[in-house]
């Protein structure tokens, strides 16, 4: 038995409901050794929504689901069951491949979204929500009431650089994240 990943699209943000229904139906259809795992791909990032920090499940490929299966051999009638079950489960459109073939992930692709997955949970990212070039107004510190660009941003560290405008001349300077809001 030769497990491989494979992508499946589905409705974009019904993927945990779907995901769940698919492993419920594969358990009653008894394929759980051809269809091990079924996932929705996420990372963990910290989001500051109404100036309250949250950590939040963020999903990788918003519209698919990740599939562990056994199906290539087209021969054997379970294999074909378990793209069956999977292609009939509502909300559920197709495997990822070319002409309604499924296409298996490479190991490298896997690894990279499973430990990105992994290191998610150790290393959490903020979700800053600002980009180069936005418009922001300090709504803190001794700068408070000034408006400037983002210049960089860190969100390994939470911080922002933005250019200030100070005696006519353009000043960068480090703040938090939540020492800014978008103009």
């Amino acid at each position: 038995m030769a497990h491989h990943w494979y992508f499946v699209r589905c409705q974009s943000g019904q993927e945990d409901s779907i995901c769940r229904q698919v492993q419920t139906r594969v358990k009653m259809a008894g394929l759980q050794d051809l269809v091990p795992q079924v996932l929705v791909p996420f990372e963990r990032v910290t989001d500051m929504k109404g100036g309250k920090t949250r950590v939040v499940n963020k999903k990788l490929y918003p519209g698919y689901l990740m599939l562990q299966a056994d199906i290539e051999d087209l021969g054997d009638p379970r294999s074909k069951q378990a793209q069956s079950v999977v292609r009939d489960t509502p909300k559920v459109g197709d495997f990822l491949g070319g002409h309604g073939e499924p296409v298996p992930l490479s190991d490298g692709e896997v690894q990279s979204i499973l430990v990105r997955m992994s290191d998610s949970d150790t290393a959490l990212q903020v979700n800053i929500g600002l980009s180069k070039g936005d418009m922001v107004k300090i709504k803190s510190g001794p700068f408070d009431g000034f408006d400037g660009t983002i210049e960089e941003v860190l969100p390994d560290k939470g911080m922002v650089t933005v250019i200030v405008t100070i005696f006519g001349r353009p000043t960068p300077v480090s703040l938090k994240y939540w020492e800014v809001e978008p103009v």
